[in-house]
C-alpha cells in the first residue's frame, strides 16, 4: 500500500529555503540533484515508511536526503506527514524546533 504524503508548512518552507540557498551558492546541477534525491526519498517513504530509523523523539523518523540534510516525518495511519528538514551541520538540539 502506498501512503499519502502531506507537507506540513514548516517542511515546505524549509525545502524552499534550501533550494533558494542552493540557487545563490551552487549550480543548477546541485539544485537538480537535491530535488531528485528528495523525490527519491519521498517515493521510498511512500512505499515503506518504516524503512528509515526512528529519531530520539518517539514518533518522528528521519531519512537522509544528502549528507547535510535529513527529512523528518511521522506516520499517521495511511498518511506520512513531513515535519521538516534538518541541516546535519547544526546543533542536534535544534532538530525538533
Amino acid at each position: 500500500m502506498a501512503y499519502e504524503i502531506i507537507w506540513l508548512p514548516k517542511a515546505e518552507k524549509r525545502y524552499h529555503d534550501i533550494i533558494k540557498w542552493l540557487e545563490q551558492n551552487w549550480t543548477d546541477k546541485e539544485i537538480s540533484n537535491f530535488i531528485s534525491k528528495t523525490e527519491s526519498v519521498l517515493e521510498s517513504i511512500r512505499l515503506d515508511p518504516e524503512m528509515y530509523r526512528k529519531s530520539e523523539r518517539r514518533n518522528i523518523r528521519q531519512a537522509i536526503v544528502t549528507k547535510h540534510n535529513l527529512l523528518l516525518y511521522t506516520i499517521k495511519g495511511n498518511r506520512i506527514e513531513l515535519v521538516g528538514f534538518f541541516d546535519t551541520r547544526q546543533n542536534p538540539s535544534k532538530k525538533f524546533k
